[in-house]
């Protein structure tokens, strides 16, 4: 019965949504201005309900897929999958998707956020769930670049999507847990049981349910990336408790600390080659306009505060948080780079192998997994960022792009990145339902 009526208020409310959307379309500014370690921050706008335009879903058709810049080719590594969101390369090659759907929220407390997430489902939901929280291994033997094999390698997981291995110990981040599963080189699935290392920030709201995970270069230690319980706090700030934060894990012994807070929504965690600093991809606030607040990548500083929710790239004071914080304020960090309003980074990986042209090498590719709150479409698409001296240079380069098709229907989103063992680029797209490979175009 409260589903029902959870449909019906938002299928009331949907119009008044669409009256708010076209009446804001004409104050969109180019998202091509804020983009960079400087991005243009226009005034703050606050709505009722804030603009909502959802790309309908349709999927691939008869041999489509993503388009790609001059000197690649891309096809499909997998398809059939179940919302795979996170990709994954063993040692030995096998390659992991992780399928996951999002966990029931069980207390939603304003109208506003039942017609949101009835707006976001439409934006990513493609086909059954059923089948999904699970990882599933891809084995490409012959090297032509498609998997012959495809086997549920962990299944019956609570949201997954962070994996890290150290040794023979496979570290899965469920949305709720780090758990460690002994690993055999070759093994198509894992039989035995797992061991929790820690509890993350779970439910009973668990707003921002994608828990990232990386190994540190020694493999002593887990960082996780834990997002924020709400926008900005509508939940109470007790439901922020270690939240919107990187939490830094002991691998022997579980214990755990905040490495860095006040990121919104970290993901992709990455280690940037030149100068082994931990890097992210951020989401930012909504609902201060289509074109505030911009997405970001940045370094993460060990003990740094980056603004949420008090703030944003820096001392950009959100006045709809109560009460404030002007001490945290004061000492907010810059992020590093912006990425533009509302393009929902979920993946990154850097870049050094040789498979792909040089100009690739160094830097960091983006997966863009999209807008729904904007007018105008930002994101959707695989965006390459060079990098020199360890910190991003120059313009962003479309990559692979086309999961939009002409009429603003969605074929795909991609979410997570990888590079496999030969140096191509996969890409987890959770609505196409496949694992692309993106690799140098033939001679």
């Amino acid at each position: 019965m409260i589903f029902k009526t959870s449909q019906t208020m938002a299928a009331a409310f949907v119009f008044g949504a669409i009256s708010v959307l076209s009446g804001c379309s004409q104050n969109e500014e180019d998202p091509t201005g804020q983009i960079g370690p400087n991005p243009t921050l226009p005034a703050q706008t606050q709505y009722l309900f804030p603009p909502m335009h959802v790309a309908k879903v349709i999927g691939w058709q008869n041999g489509e897929k993503p388009q790609v810049a001059q000197g690649l080719q891309i096809k499909a590594l997998a398809t059939g999958l179940k919302h795979p969101r996170s990709i994954y390369v063993l040692p030995n090659g096998d390659v992991l998707a992780v399928e996951s759907v999002a966990p029931p929220e069980a207390s939603i407390k304003r109208p506003k956020d039942l017609i949101m997430g009835w707006i976001e489902a439409m934006a990513t939901s493609a086909g059954s769930n059923e089948g999904s929280n699970r990882i599933t291994l891809l084995r490409d033997a012959d090297g032509d670049g498609v998997a012959e094999t495809k086997s549920v390698f962990l299944d019956h997981l609570n949201s997954p999507f962070g994996v890290a291995l150290v040794g023979s110990d496979l570290y899965v981040a469920e949305t709720d847990k780090i758990t460690r599963y002994p690993y055999k080189t070759g093994e198509t699935s894992i039989p035995e049981p797992g061991t929790k290392l820690t509890d993350l920030p779970g439910g009973p709201i668990d707003h921002h349910w994608t828990k990232s995970l990386v190994a540190s270069p020694d493999g002593s230690l887990l960082y996780a990336g834990v997002g924020s319980n709400s926008n900005i706090t509508e939940n109470g700030i007790q439901a922020e408790m270690d939240r919107a934060s990187i939490w830094e894990v002991d691998r022997a012994t579980g214990r755990h600390r905040i490495f860095a807070d006040g990121l919104r929504n970290p993901n992709g965690l990455s280690w940037e080659p030149e100068t082994h600093a931990l890097w992210t991809v951020v989401n930012e606030r909504d609902e201060l306009g289509p074109n505030l607040v911009p997405d970001y990548m940045t370094s993460v500083k060990e003990g740094g505060f980056y603004g949420w929710p008090y703030s944003y790239f820096g001392k950009n004071i959100d006045p709809r948080v109560m009460p404030q914080r002007p001490d945290l304020v004061e000492k907010a960090i810059v992020p590093d780079y912006a990425l533009s309003s509302h393009v929902a980074p979920l993946g990154m990986v850097f870049y050094t192998r040789a498979n792909l042209p040089a100009a690739y090498r160094g830097g960091a590719f983006v997966g863009e997994h999209g807008s729904w709150n904007r007018y105008q479409f930002n994101g959707y698409k695989v965006i390459f960022v060079p990098f020199a001296g360890g910190q991003p240079k120059g313009v962003p380069q479309d990559v692979v792009t086309g999961f939009l098709n002409g009429d603003n229907e969605a074929r795909g989103r991609p979410v997570g990145l990888a590079v496999d063992n030969a140096g191509a680029l996969l890409i987890a797209d959770d609505v196409g339902n496949t694992v692309w490979r993106v690799s140098a175009a033939a001679p």
